[in-house]
């Protein structure tokens, strides 16, 4: 397989290889095994929150009102903090 990136990354790539004593070979499968694992968490996390909320174990709330919600909380605590 080839990769191909950009100039800016190879050179921090090499700079970081250079510091470390590491092959940028090994450099790269490293933080692409952890990348791939970390997608691999997230896509597990978010089908079990899906299967959560087909099932009504979860009810989903409106983003709008829990956004609404938090704006006037935080209001309210700057209040407190710098009443007038």
């Amino acid at each position: 397989m080839e990769v191909h990136i950009k100039p800016e990354t190879e050179s921090r790539l090499t700079e970081l290889a250079s510091k470390s004593g590491r092959a940028t070979d090994d450099l790269v499968e490293d933080a692409l095994a952890g990348y791939l694992t970390e997608v691999a968490e997230v896509r597990e996390m978010l089908d079990g929150r899906y299967d959560d909320i087909k099932s009504g174990r979860v009810k989903p709330i409106d983003g709008e009102a829990f956004f609404d919600g938090l704006r006037q909380r935080e209001d309210e605590l700057l209040k407190q903090r710098n009443p007038k």
